[in-house]
């Protein structure tokens, strides 16, 4: 990603945290990460977001999607040589809607779009929509994808350890970390 689409992002995510009224400090503000998982297309694909604390037992973040983004298909699987179950994780929308998609029957007419060029790459259809407020919980191990509505959304996620280097993502061209050119 270029410093440039770096930067522009950043600032924008800025906004959104306003709008849902998350305070972040200067250092928070400088920590803020882009993910755009090695695609270039952070318009459709990406992720913004800020780690307020990751230890051995649990995590908070708070991540953006601007409109129509979506955060690609993955899963936090186990990982045994860690001795690690997987990841638990709650979505807690706070500004905005989300719509998640995890197995399960697929939704007919599904609010959300899977980004084009990448169907292929999106496997799981059962929508649960979030609005400000609302929130769900993944169990470690379930396959998911999550898109901002016309608004864009800002998330809160709580969560056992993070460890997001090793997700599975079911692109395999996804680059997990960012690279800044």
């Amino acid at each position: 990603m270029r410093k440039e689409c770096y930067e522009e992002a950043r600032k924008k995510a800025l906004e959104f945290y306003e709008k849902a009224a998350i305070v972040l400090t200067d250092e928070e503000k400088a920590a803020i990460e882009i993910a755009d998982f090695g695609l270039e297309d952070l318009e459709h694909i990406g992720l913004i977001l800020v780690t307020f604390v990751n230890t051995d037992r649990c995590c908070a973040k708070e991540m953006v999607l601007f409109p129509g983004q979506t955060c690609p298909e993955h899963c936090h699987g186990p990982i045994p040589e860690l001795h690690y179950e997987g990841k638990e994780e709650t979505f807690r929308c706070r500004y905005g809607s989300v719509y998640l998609y995890v197995e399960g029957e697929e939704t007919s007419n599904p609010l959300g779009k899977k980004p084009e060029g990448y169907e292929d790459t999106y496997t799981v259809g059962h929508e649960i929509v979030l609005h400000a407020g609302e929130q769900y919980t993944l169990v470690p191990n379930t396959k998911h994808w999550f898109q901002a509505g016309p608004e864009g959304a800002v998330i809160s996620e709580f969560s056992t350890k993070s460890l997001d280097e090793y997700d599975v993502f079911t692109d395999p061209k996804i680059n997990r970390t960012p690279v800044i050119e």
